[in-house]
């Protein structure tokens, strides 16, 4: 097999994985009409891919190794893809001990910009704070080293936002 047949067997799957992997997201977050559209290319890119692979058959590892490379490498590049095409908000929740140091964290996460609703929750061992930031997927490393170990943590995709405060990007 010449290294064009291998070349074209790798970026197939790159390409068809790529936009299979945007597609799951783009269904996730409710773009049905994105979705289908991506669908239509991955399939048909596909089918090239496939079609090339049994007209001539596997006739070395090395077209194995283009064919699982290419499906790798674009797993990654779809999730890429995500993440620098839409726009993605979660939501990050902290419960934590009302103590004043989560009061000064709150304060902290406010004077970043980040828009902090607090609310007063009770659990096993006394009075919680239950902070909820809304922020883009890209700033949770940013807010996790801002609260470090201060309570229970966790992360939720948003679907879709309006209103309220948000954080302005900083040059």
């Amino acid at each position: 097999m010449d290294l064009v047949g291998l070349l074209l067997i790798f970026c197939s799957r790159l390409l068809d994985v790529s936009l299979g992997t945007f597609r799951i997201l783009l269904l996730v977050r409710g773009r049905k009409a994105h979705a289908a559209v991506t669908a239509f290319f991955e399939s048909a890119v596909y089918l090239v891919a496939l079609g090339y692979v049994l007209e001539n058959g596997i006739t070395s590892p090395l077209q194995i190794v283009a064919y699982a490379g290419g499906f790798a490498v674009g797993n990654y590049l779809g999730v890429l893809l995500e993440s620098k095409l839409l726009s993605s908000f979660v939501l990050v929740e902290v419960i934590t001990p009302q103590t004043e140091a989560s009061l000064a964290l709150v304060d902290t996460l406010r004077e970043e910009g980040f828009g902090t609703t607090v609310i007063h929750g009770e659990g096993k061992a006394g009075d919680r704070l239950i902070l909820k930031i809304l922020c883009q997927r890209s700033e949770i490393s940013h807010i996790s080293q801002m609260i470090g170990n201060t309570g229970f943590v966790f992360v939720s995709d948003v679907r879709s936002v309006w209103g309220g405060h948000f954080r302005q990007k900083r040059k």
